[in-house]
Parts: structure tokens; C-alpha cells; sequence
């Protein structure tokens, strides 16, 4: 059967644009795009007037916790969260237990992706075995495995060594890996929040910008040395961002993201002494979101990632200092990103989309996502931008509830989402 979504604004392309989109539910692939297509036979014809019709969102950075944490989440409970989110593919981090670091786990962490069947799962391979930063994992294994890893890194922790960046970054040329970095100085990250006056006031022991910096600065030189393709996640400071922005400039294979908490919350935040605040990097104060807004204005950030990072309610239901960095985050991010960054005119529609899909699934290296095309697999978000809804923890998809925007009113809500053609999330709710 086809689905004719019929009316909506498409974007593509760097542009936006009335158009009618066919789909073939059985090929899974977009054939026909036009203006004011005709419905064909029994044909179901799907309204979208005022809605926006967007390739499916790609998220180069989730925490599923399986196998090993599956009380916070599990590949099911979070598929559906990043269907219900908008999205189409995701790359669970290998911080798991045990940790992704060979081809069995990654396999496991692929194939039961495919088993729900509500999103792409690219599994991210570790860098080293363990994760311990000790010494180089089976990349090469993981990438020639059925999950055909390409991204690596040892998320959560720093690689520690220079010796080792170096080593990750030379061995993945071979079949054109990306080394993934979580970059904090592993001798400066001991803290609870950032460093600054805020922190000061509050008596909290605090996460230096310049751990970060320092961090990025040693990578973008081991990238330029090596000649390898380095990602920095989860940036959060001026000083790191200005770095990749000089490095983009003389030619450098490095790419980077931001989250929405980065870009919409700071450590203020942190007065209230809510550990759903806390997360690493830390929220940072108002001059580092103003750089990481203006460096996705003019270019510099390459993807948004949501960096969903569940605990079960039990392990964040404790004093600030002993809770477990991290928010979730697939369902909030399309709200947080349209009335944090297009409402106020920082970024586009059509740049938000870049950040959300094109670009991230060009990173990951995936010709199936981040374009609505003829011919091309049907991966596909369909969103009523206007629509205004608030933030209900007990109402989201993921098994934990720890969300920074709790109680918050967003704008932007997806009302379909469909994987190669089928839908996953119709009329708002989850398919299956």
C-alpha cells in the first residue's frame, strides 16, 4: 500500500517547501514528491497541512543501558522513546554492562534493535577494552560484525592518554572509523557542577571549563598528526568550541555536537539542589550558552545529540553530590530546540533540521536517513510546530523520568513518525 502525506511543509536541502510525499510502505522507500498530488487507488491519504514533514531525526548519542542497566532502560523502552521523539536512528553508547567492546555485544545491542523495530540502532563501539583506558579494544572485530560499527569512543569516561588517542585515531583510518570523544581532562572532572561563581555560592565542588579545553585542544592536535576523523560530544564550553571552530578552519576531519540541555539551561539550575540538574559536562554558566548558541549559528556545530542519559528514579532520589550524572532527553529535544533556538531566531527551521538529521546521519555514515528523496528509504518526522504541550515525566516513553524540563511548556510535538515506510508513531502514539 502508499501513504500520501498530503499538504505539509517538507523540509529539504536547506529549504522548506510545500510539497505532497509518497511513500511505499512495502519498498520502504519515497516515490513521488509533488505539488498537489492526486490520491491513487485505496491510497491512504494522511493530512498534513500545517505540519512540517522532516527526514526522521538521527541521534549520534543515547544511553539505552542494555545490557547490564536495563532498570533505567532498555533498548525497547528507549526505541520507543526516540520513535515518539521524532526519531529514526539512534547510537546507544557502548557504557553498558559489560561494555560494547567487542563484536558479540555489539551484535546483541544491533540485533535486538531490529527486534522492536521502531528506530535504526547503530550500536557505538568502545575504545578500549572495558572501557578501562588501558589498551585498544576490537575495533576492527566490531566494525566487520553485522552491527558494521563505524563510531567509537569510551563515553562516560575520557580516553586518558595521548598515546592512546593517537593509536584509536591512526587504527580506524583503515575503514574510515570516527573516534568519539567524551573530552574532559581525566585529572579535572571530580567536581559536581561547573566551576564558577555559581558554584562558589552553593558550596559545590566544581568542573573547570578549561578540563574540557584542554581536552579538545589535545585531540585536535593528535587529529591533525594522525590524519583521522574525530567527533567531540556533548561540547559545552566557549573555550572548546572556539578551538574546533580554528581546527575547521585549516582543513581538520573534526566534527562536533551540543545538547538541548547545553543550550537551554545553566548552572543556575543547580540552586535548586536537584539532581536532575546534574550531568557531565555540567551545565555551564550564561557566556558558555551563548557561545555554543552563536557557534551553531554560524556553522561551527555540526549535530544536536540529546546525550539520553536514564537512571531508574531510586539512584537520582539522593543528595546532589551522590547522584549519577545525566537527563533523558528524546523526547524533549525537538520542543527544547524549536522554541530554544528557532523561536528566538538563533537557527532556522531548515538549519535545525541539518542538526537534528542531515548532517548527524552523514556523520554516521548512513545514506538511509536525513533525506526525503525519491527513491530513497521513507524515514521520515512529520511535526506541528506550533503545537504547545507540557512536559509530563510520568507521561514519556523511557523507563526513567529524570528530565530537566519537567513541568515546562514546550512548543513543537511530533504527530507521525514513519521507519522505511511504515509508521512507528501515528496520530502521536506509538505503533506496536
Amino acid at each position: 500500500m502508499t501513504v500520501l502525506l498530503r499538504g505539509g511543509q517538507v523540509v529539504g536541502a536547506g529549504v522548506v517547501r510545500g510539497l505532497d510525499v509518497r511513500v511505499d510502505d512495502e519498498q520502504g522507500i519515497v516515490v513521488e514528491a509533488g505539488v498537489g498530488l492526486d490520491a491513487v487507488g485505496k491510497e491512504l491519504v494522511v493530512d498534513c497541512g500545517g505540519l512540517v514533514v522532516a527526514p526522521g531525526f538521527v541521534d549520534l548519542h543515547v544511553h539505552f543501558r542494555e545490557p547490564g542497566g536495563e532498570d533505567a532502560e532498555t533498548i525497547e523502552s528507549g526505541s520507543r522513546a526516540a520513535a515518539a521523539g521524532g526519531y529514526t536512528a539512534v547510537c546507544p553508547m557502548p557504557n553498558t554492562s559489560p561494555a560494547a567492546d567487542c563484536a558479540s555485544i555489539v551484535e546483541y545491542v544491533w540485533r535486538r534493535g531490529r527486534e522492536v523495530g521502531l528506530v535504526d540502532v547503530f550500536p557505538v563501539g568502545a575504545v578500549t577494552a572495558g572501557r578501562s583506558g588501558e589498551r585498544l579494544a576490537e575495533m576492527r572485530g566490531m566494525h566487520e560484525s553485522a552491527a558494521g560499527v563505524r563510531m567509537f569512543s569510551d563515553d562516560g569516561d575520557p580516553i586518558p592518554t595521548a598515546a592512546l588517542v593517537r593509536r584509536a585515531l591512526e587504527y580506524v583510518k583503515a575503514f574510515d572509523g570516527v573516534i568519539v570523544e567524551h573530552a574532559e581532562d581525566p585529572s579535572m572532572r571530580d567536581g559536581d557542577m561547573h566551576e564558577g561563581r555559581t558554584s562558589a555560592l552553593l558550596g559545590l565542588s566544581g568542573r573547570p571549563a578549561v578540563s574540557e579545553e584542554i581536552c579538545v585542544e589535545r585531540d585536535l592536535a593528535l587529529t591533525a598528526m594522525t590524519g583521522g576523523r574525530l567527533h567531540v560530544a556533548h561540547v559545552s564550553t566557549a573555550g572548546a568550541v572556539d578551538a574546533i571552530r580554528r581546527a575547521k578552519a585549516t582543513g581538520l576531519a573534526v566534527t562536533c555536537e551540543v545538547t538541548p540541555h547545553h543550550v537551554s539551561l545553566t548552572d543556575d539550575a543547580v540552586r535548586s539542589f536537584d539532581p536532575l540538574f546534574k550531568v557531565a559536562p555540567p551545565l555551564r554558566s550564561q557566556d558558555h550558552v551563548d557561545a555554543l548558541r552563536a557557534a551553531i549559528a554560524d556553522g561551527t556545530i555540526d549535530a544536536i545529540a540529546t546525550d539520553h542519559a536514564p537512571h531508574a528514579p531510586h539512584s537520582k532520589d539522593v543528595e546532589f553530590a551522590y547522584a549519577p550524572c545525566g537527563m533523558t532527553g528524546l523526547e524533549t529535544a525537538l520542543g527544547v530546540v524549536l522554541a530554544e533556538l528557532v523561536e528566538p531566531g538563533v537557527c532556522t527551521l531548515a538549519r535545525a533540521v541539518e542538526l537534528m538529521s542531515t548532517t548527524p546521519a552523514r556523520i554516521l555514515g548512513t545514506g538511509d536517513h536525513g533525506v526525503i528523496d525519491v527513491g530513497r528509504a521513507a524515514n521520515i518526522t512529520v511535526f506541528d510546530p506550533d503545537a504547545v504541550w507540557t512536559v509530563d515525566p510520568t507521561a514519556l516513553h523511557s523507563r526513567s523520568r529524570n528530565t530537566p524540563f519537567a513541568g515546562r511548556k514546550l512548543r513543537g510535538r511530533v504527530v507521525h513518525t514513519m521507519l522505511r515506510g511504515a509508521f512507528t508513531v501515528r496520530d502521536g502514539q506509538v505503533v506496536g
